[in-house]
This record gives C-alpha cells, structure tokens and sequence, in this order.
C-alpha cells in the first residue's frame, strides 16, 4: 500500500499523471475519436437486476453502443437465453461482445458456444487471486492456454482481466509479466485494466506498446489526484476525467497498437446513482479529444 500511495502521489510519471486542462480534452468535427464506447454491466448490476430491459433501454440513450456482461446472479443473459439476451440489446442498439465468465471447464466450453452463436468476441477470465508463487501462475497459464483453445474452436477470442494481484511481485517477478510470456499469443489476449494498471505503479502505456498486440479491450476508470483513507471501497476510483490518467494519450496509445474494446466501468460513484455516473462517463468519451 506504501508503494501505491507514494506512486498516486508522484505527478511527475511520464504523461499519465499530468493534469488535464479542458481545452486539450475537447475539439471541434475533426478531432479523433473511439471508434466505439462500451460499459460493463457490473456498473449497474442492481439496475440490470431490477430490470433488464429498462437499463439496456437508458444506457443505449446515453450514447454506449457495445457492452460486456459477467457471470453474476442471474447469469451472463440475465436469466433469459442467449438469443432473447442478444435481441434485447440490439432493441436499445447496444451489441453485446463479450463477457466475464469464470466456471470449470464443461460450463466455459458451454458458455463458449452460446457467445459465439450470436457473434460475441470475447470470454473473459476475470480473477484467478493472488498466488503463493510463480510456478502457481505459470499452471494458470496453461489453464488459459486451455481456455483459449476451446473459444478457438468455438468461433470466438479468450481474454484475461488482470486485477491488482498480478502488479505484485511473487518470488521475484512480476505474475502479470508471466501471464504474458506463458501464455499463447495466438489463444489469450488481455483485457488491460487502467485502474490497476496504474494505482500499482505500472505504466500501462509501456505494457501495451511491449506486449503489441495484445491487450485487446480495456477497462476505464479514473485515479483520484488525493487518495482516500486505507481501507476505503475503491479508495482511489473516480470518474473520467476527475483523476490523473492522462486518458486521451493512453486511449491513442491503444488505438494504435490493436486495442479494439474500450468498456467503462465505475465502482465508485460520485453521483446519485450508478446510471448517473454511467451518462457522465458516457459524455466524457463522447466529447473527448485523442492525441
């Protein structure tokens, strides 16, 4: 944590942590834009609970035309089938592709010919924990490697979302950089997460440029400029554009190096409610000004 701290405190690492003035955020008709805006269900999970076709409904209006669903309650169609799921979101423009899913392996080949039978992209591996050593990740990777293979087959891409864990070092190394070495580039892409990425004092912007083209899709969220008290929920997330990562920059940067996938998702709200914090997120992609 002293680590973390000391690197939210350091505005001096390269352009991520520069202050964003307003009039290099936004530009007129030719500025470069996202070729498209996702959200990850997770978001609003209580609101897609409540009602699936409502949030769909509201979060389509927003202006997000891609989302990505998990494997939570309900399951990653909500309760209904995989179809019905799928007409849903295409109803409010919304095309659905990918998911966070994390079962055994008949459940994942299952899932997997489900996705790829209404042209999802992507299944998603979202948390495997921290692990005593490295050889534990190395065994992960061939898992992946397995995992990868069966989406493969399916029609489709497998991805892993790193969390904070694998920014830590194990046994000397850092578990991310053995995900990445031991993993077949041809089967697993990864999901990177910019929160993570960042609040554990790694440069994303080096991973993604490194390990081109790899980190296919991404997670958004902010890093406030003042960290809350240790222990908080999501003590250092915010809002796009109400931090330090210097999105329009890393957002280019990925553009350029095979990132397709952009998803927001917010687990702290500085907003009534999370659909709020969602349209504001929405607006700042929208209005944003890549370098």
């Amino acid at each position: 944590m002293t680590n973390r701290r000391s690197f939210i405190k350091q505005t001096s690492l390269l352009a991520l942590s520069l202050p964003l003035l307003k009039s290099n955020l936004f530009a007129g008709s030719n500025r470069k834009k996202l070729p498209a805006i996702g959200i990850q269900l997770y978001m609003v999970k209580e609101d897609m609970e409540k009602d699936a076709a409502g949030t769909l409904a509201q979060i389509g209006k927003m202006g997000y035309t891609q989302i990505e669903s998990f494997g939570g309650n309900k399951g990653i169609f909500w309760g209904t089938s995989n179809k019905d799921f799928n007409s849903l979101a295409q109803h409010n423009g919304l095309k659905m592709i990918s998911s966070h899913y994390a079962g055994d392996a008949e459940g994942f080949e299952k899932t997997a010919a489900e996705a790829a039978e209404i042209g999802m992209k992507y299944l998603i591996y979202p948390w495997k924990g921290p692990q005593k050593t490295i050889d534990a990740f190395k065994r992960i990777a061939d898992e992946f490697n397995g995992y990868g293979a069966i989406c493969k087959k399916n029609g489709l891409r497998f991805a892993y979302h790193p969390h904070d864990y694998p920014y830590k070092p194990v046994d000397g190394q850092l578990p991310i950089d053995v995900l990445l070495a031991n993993t077949d580039k041809e089967l697993v892409d990864f999901q990177m997460d910019f929160y993570y990425t960042v609040t554990e004092g790694q440069d994303p912007e080096a991973y993604i440029k490194k390990y081109h083209p790899r980190f296919r899709l991404c997670h958004m969220r902010d890093v406030l400029k003042e960290r809350l008290p240790v222990g908080s929920d999501e003590e250092s997330a915010c809002d796009l554009g109400h931090g330090i990562i210097n999105y329009p920059h890393l957002l280019s940067t990925g553009l350029a190096n095979g990132m397709e996938y952009f998803f927001v998702e917010q687990s702290r709200f500085f907003h009534e409610t999370p659909l709020q914090s969602a349209k504001f997120n929405a607006d700042y992609l929208q209005h944003i000004r890549l370098t």
